[in-house]
């Protein structure tokens, strides 16, 4: 069951040629997008279709406090949470191309999947309502925290049309249900894979890769031995080993996972980064045929915790930590995961060096933009049993 019914498509050939027009002519406008990629190699510059959803570069810091704590002086952060206006995050770095596309492809809506708490899904239905199109997401169960209930009030808020499955075919079936729904009404919605994990959203942090690269050339931050990233469906970490190699920095990624539900492999990950790699060279043929192999993701797998989206005390305190010492906002599903694994690598001396925490929450008050929020009772009648019983702490 669906929080509100789909409209049609209406009035047919015209109403479609001139939604085509309009995405071409915002593509168009993109020709110039100036990223960091673009100017390492101009012949990118306007090669895909982009909805400019980011306020790039994205700031980089000591943390000087928090990395006293724990007895390192060359502790620093990645500040994407503040990548963007609407939404931050690493969630926008991919909606950026994958929005782009629907657009320029003429698309009324899209269709995407997560957790209740998913934070993908709540920023492709802000970022795509920005854009003019309809949201469509595919729930699944996940434990309930307070943050995941309010996620799921800002779905509604945002416009999205909710969907519930207990568990994954069911998920599935439902899923394909409203493709079908969707189709018989006159058009299939862009579909984007959870997390926005596909060679083109990949792209988004092939970006962030070149972009750090500038500011280590302008010496707004020493080159990093070690990135550390949250990693869910993969996509930002194939992104950032990938861009690293392409722009010829030294630095080694870090993947701490954060989720049981199908964690990707480092043949998963290397497979996804030869993709985008292609998909790349279609379009800027002067990039190199290098060889991303398994061997070049480090997987740190002892943070996951219970599941996903389950505290652990160890991510609590360094979400504690975070905010108390840096005034710097985690989540407990993703980022504090992972910056308790950070902290614990600087403190056990693993990892020596300079370290990059690669912040990937969103900073942005979204409730403020959505106005007051619903009752519970406004989504569909299945996802009410997340709102009657008691809530994790967090």
């Amino acid at each position: 069951m669906s929080s509100r019914p789909s409209a049609s498509l209406g009035s047919g050939a015209r109403a479609t040629a001139d939604r085509v027009g309009e995405a071409q002519r915002q593509v168009e406008s993109n020709a110039g997008d100036d990223l960091a990629i673009a100017r390492a190699v101009p012949a990118l510059r306007g090669a895909l279709a982009r909805a400019q959803l980011t306020r790039l570069p994205t700031r980089v810091h000591r943390l000087a406090q928090l990395g006293a704590s724990v007895g390192a002086d060359d502790l620093w952060i990645k500040r994407d949470d503040e990548s963007g206006e609407l939404y931050g995050g690493n969630k926008p770095r991919k909606l950026e191309f994958l929005l782009g596309e629907a657009r320029a492809r003429g698309k009324h809506s899209v269709i995407t999947s997560g957790g209740i708490g998913t934070h993908h899904g709540l920023a492709t239905a802000i970022c795509a309502r920005s854009l003019g199109l309809r949201t469509i997401l595919l729930l699944l169960k996940q434990p309930v925290t307070e943050h995941v209930r309010r996620c799921l009030l800002l779905d509604y808020a945002a416009g999205a049309e909710m969907h519930y499955g207990a568990g994954i075919p069911g998920l599935a079936a439902r899923g394909v249900g409203v493709c079908v729904r969707e189709l018989l009404r006159g058009e299939l919605p862009y579909i984007i894979p959870t997390g926005g994990t596909s060679a083109l959203g990949t792209v988004g942090y092939v970006n962030a890769a070149f972009e750090l690269r500038e500011q280590i050339a302008a010496g707004e931050v020493p080159e990093p031995d070690w990135i550390f990233v949250p990693m869910g469906s993969g996509g930002t970490v194939a992104g950032l080993v990938l861009g690293a190699a392409l722009a010829g920095l030294r630095a080694r990624v870090v993947a701490v996972l954060v989720s049981d539900i199908f964690p990707p492999s480092a043949t998963q990950l290397a497979r996804l980064a030869t993709r985008t790699l292609r998909l790349l060279q279609r379009r800027a043929a002067s990039l190199p045929a290098i060889t991303v192999s398994p061997d070049a993701f480090r997987i740190v797998r002892e943070y996951v915790g219970p599941g996903y989206g389950a505290p652990t005390a160890a991510g609590c305190s360094a979400r504690d930590a975070a905010e108390t010492l840096e005034g710097i906002h985690l989540e407990t599903t993703y980022t504090a995961k992972c910056l308790a694994a950070v902290l614990d690598a600087v403190r056990s001396g693993a990892y020596g060096g300079r370290v990059l925490f690669w912040n990937t929450y969103s900073s942005v008050d979204v409730a403020a933009q959505l106005g007051p929020l619903p009752e519970f009772h406004c989504l569909p009648p299945p996802l009410h049993q997340f709102f009657t019983g008691p809530a994790l702490p967090a």
